[in-house]
């Protein structure tokens, strides 16, 4: 299971930036709008200190840690709705993707245009809703008009149509899909409707090089930002694009060594990447040996048999229990053969829910 997160954001807010850091792809950076034409894709390793561990325990073959791909998606501007611009591409491209992170310039640099000629956060994460806000009107409508002709002699269609009109309303209105109280039955409704809106979002606010160890209280940008974020009930991660694509290019010595003396724990991309995985309520289970150390991606709420089907269907279908130790359990027992010895591993059946960090062994027979 690999998700897929779009960067989005308007020209020259420091998407490309922080997508080159991420991925350190080289994708095209220049101080003008529509740089991105494209959406450059990456895939990323999701940052799991555990794995390094066992990878010094087992001293594996193989070492696969979880990844994500990355998606910079191009640059829009008012009218992406109506094509202006790249618009059309930009709607594309991010209904591709199961999550956004959307760039938000929270600083000053008159060396750095702006498309609308000021900085101004708010404003920007104004015109990028109200385009997607444009475009998710325009599909509830198709669904309301086909909706009305099946609901004479359907109940469901009557309920669907009921939830469009209200979800629509709302729209016009300037709230995005995912700020709207809805229930679980309405959310899976909207689910096949695929509204812009709904898709999970972190903001990430991209500050000064003077801020990258900590923003500044005086920083206005961001704490409207903050706000905003607040209110849907989203992640705000402070970021300085600039210094995190000098920290990528560095080794993991050298990268230590400058996080230090930035007096910063562990880097805003780690953050980030972090944030990204748990946003769409994923957690990794781990396997460890000597052929493989790895961590394999699954929803939280996953049960024991199909967590087993991720490594293989086989295993799933012939599924007889999971032999399971926690990663902390294991590592403060030295080794598989002392955590058994301590009562440490246990046998856990099909009605098991996987948890974040267990190390497990499947047994299966088919």
């Amino acid at each position: 299971m690999i998700m897929k997160l779009g960067i989005i954001g308007l020209p020259n807010v420091g998407k490309s930036t922080l997508f080159n850091a991420l991925t350190g792809a080289g994708a095209q950076s220049a101080n003008y709008p529509f740089c991105t034409i494209d959406p450059n894709v990456g895939m990323v390793r999701v940052p799991d200190r555990r794995l390094d561990v066992l990878r010094d325990m087992y001293s594996p073959e193989l070492y696969t840690p979880a990844v994500i791909e990355f998606v910079d998606i191009a640059g829009l501007v008012r009218g992406a709705s109506k094509g202006e611009g790249l618009g059309n591409k930009f709607l594309s491209h991010i209904r591709d993707v199961d999550a956004v992170i959307h760039v938000l310039r929270c600083f000053e640099d008159p060396d750095i245009v702006h498309v609308d000629g000021a900085v101004d956060p708010k404003r920007d994460l104004e015109t990028i809703n109200l385009e997607l806000i444009y475009a998710d009107i325009e599909v509830l409508e198709r669904r309301i008009a086909k909706a009305e002709k099946l609901a004479k002699g359907d109940k469901t269609q009557a309920a669907a149509l009921d939830v469009y009109r209200r979800v629509a309303d709302e729209l016009n209105g300037g709230k995005t899909a995912r700020s709207i109280d809805l229930s679980d039955d309405e959310k899976e409704l909207l689910s096949e409707v695929e509204l812009l809106t709904m898709k999970p979002v972190i903001y990430a606010a991209n500050v000064s090089e003077d801020e990258a160890s900590g923003v500044s209280p005086e920083n206005k940008y961001y704490k409207e930002i903050e706000k905003i974020a607040a209110e849907e009930g989203a992640e705000v991660i402070p970021i300085c694009a600039s210094i995190e694509a000098e920290i990528a290019e560095l080794d993991d010595d050298e990268k230590g060594m400058f996080l230090e003396e930035l007096g910063i724990a562990e880097s805003g991309l780690d953050r980030l990447i972090r944030a990204s995985y748990s946003l769409l309520g994923y957690i990794s289970f781990l396997t460890a040996g000597p052929k493989e150390v790895r961590a394999w991606t699954i929803v939280k709420g996953t049960k024991a048999p199909q967590a087993a089907g991720k490594i293989h269907t086989d295993f799933e279908r012939g599924f007889i229990r999971a032999e399971i130790v926690a990663y902390d359990d294991l590592i403060a027992a030295g080794s598989m053969a002392a955590a058994k010895e301590k009562g440490l591993v246990r046998s856990e059946g099909k009605d098991y829910v996987m948890k974040d960090g267990d190390v497990t062994l499947f047994r299966f027979n088919v």
